[in-house]
């Protein structure tokens, strides 16, 4: 006797007609037709059934403070940072804890149930940290929250900011951060990656460091990032978030970059939503995307996720936790419009965080938590095309939201109806629609 077994399942790696069997909060069978009793019976009516959405770089610290003290109003990534250090000093505990709940709320509405939050350290009271260490236990039951030290205004450049880095990591903040481009020089940067790696190696954590996020094609921390990681073999535990400067590098440089990021195996995330509206604001025309090199990466085996990164902050006005909306950028942006390069999208905003996160619970898989979304949607592409409706999100079995579906009705001359915007199964489309033979 099954606890939940969801039904006629269409999985993203293509399978249809699939069950999933669920018991004591755990996937016990993946598989056709499964002959079993369940307590609970979902039909999933052959649409899509995906692991989690999970966002592999976002400021949980600044969310949702959109318009404290004052507005960006250039837009651009170094008034938001100043704008940010105007902010930190009226930030209390409280109101931070009060705005990441609430995010976390989005967040799981739309079935984002890992996050890997940024927090920053150079503030010596460590409120955001003792904030977000407290919002992480109580989101615990429901949504995996990993906590990256970040020294947002750069860890030797700022007073303190290396001392505050490792009381955080005392505290239980869970990977170290970094931001070398933002140092005084680019030596002080590369000594900063050094410190912080050998800090990571000796502690046994993860590493995810802002690298390069420039346009300035000579910003190569990325490359003494790869070097550490080697050197002290933190091999599928170092991660390089957002390198947009790889956008304007020369391509022979980049032809001998990517492969030692491959080689040291250093991942990479993307940020398209901020990649797009930060990068390029000295250019005139043309204007670079700024975004990194996605399909290159993944092209030479370098695992590669998007985040989120921003949701209503100093830097970014928009934004509603919806990691479909983050990979649907991503692909205009890297013109991933092949239908495998579409998948390798969906799957940079699910799988693969997952495994740069160290997300063993998280996949569709037996023995797996039954973390689960059933979407509006019968494959990937088209979740990522409509933004897909997240009808259910399951957490260990339990279902934890739902939403109705998108329809639209109509009330036309001679064709009344409901409309889903799915595309229309090819058994019943007319047939003037169909092609001939």
């Amino acid at each position: 006797m099954l606890d939940l077994i969801i039904k006629n399942c269409t999985l993203p790696d293509g399978r249809t007609n699939i069950d999933i069997g669920v018991a004591q909060g755990r996937i016990t069978a993946v598989e056709p037709a499964l002959k079993a009793e369940a307590g609970q019976v979902i039909d999933a009516a052959g649409q899509l059934v995906s692991s989690p959405f999970v966002d592999a770089h976002f400021h949980m610290d600044s969310t949702l403070s959109f318009g404290l003290p004052r507005v960006n109003q250039s837009g651009t990534l170094l008034e938001g940072i100043a704008l940010w250090g105007e902010l930190k000093p009226l930030l209390t505990q409280e109101a931070l804890v009060e705005r990441a709940l609430a995010y976390c709320d989005w967040a799981v509405a739309r079935g984002l149930l890992a996050i890997r939050s940024h927090v920053d350290v150079c503030d010596p009271r460590l409120l955001a940290t003792e904030a977000l260490l407290h919002v992480r236990e109580k989101v615990k039951p429901y949504l995996d929250l990993q906590l990256v030290a970040f020294p947002q205004d750069g860890v030797l450049r700022a007073p303190g900011a290396m001392d505050n880095l490792k009381r955080a990591l005392d505290m239980g903040v869970d990977v170290v951060g970094g931001i070398p481009h933002f140092e005084r020089t680019m030596q002080d940067g590369a000594e900063s990656v050094r410190i912080l790696c050998e800090l990571a190696a000796e502690r046994g954590l993860r590493v995810d460091m802002h690298c390069d996020e420039s346009d300035d094609p000579l910003s190569r921390h990325i490359e003494t990032l790869a070097y550490h990681t080697q050197r002290l073999g933190l091999h599928g535990r170092v991660t390089g978030s957002h390198l947009t400067s790889m956008h304007s590098m020369d391509n022979y440089y980049v032809s001998k970059l990517i492969p030692l990021m491959r080689e040291a195996g250093v991942a990479a995330i993307a940020n398209p939503l901020i990649n797009i509206t930060l990068q390029g604001r000295h250019d005139t025309y043309p204007k670079r995307r700024g975004m990194t090199r996605v399909p290159e990466l993944l092209a030479a085996g370098v695992p590669v996720a998007f985040g989120h990164d921003c949701v209503m902050d100093p830097w970014y006005s928009l934004g509603s936790g919806d990691m479909l909306e983050v990979a649907h950028m991503g692909l205009h942006v890297a013109q991933m419009t092949g239908q495998d390069a579409m998948r390798a999208c969906f799957e940079a905003v699910t799988t693969t965080p997952a495994k740069i996160l160290g997300l063993d619970e998280t996949g569709i898989a037996v023995g797996k938590r039954a973390d689960l979304v059933l979407l509006q949607a019968r494959d990937p592409v088209e979740a990522l095309r409509l933004r897909a409706t997240r009808l259910m999100v399951l957490r260990a079995g339990q279902v934890i939201a739902t939403t109705p579906p998108a329809t639209a009705t109509l009330n036309l001359p001679g064709r009344p109806g409901q409309v889903s915007f799915q595309t229309p199964a090819r058994s019943r489309m007319p047939a003037a629609w169909r092609p001939s033979r």
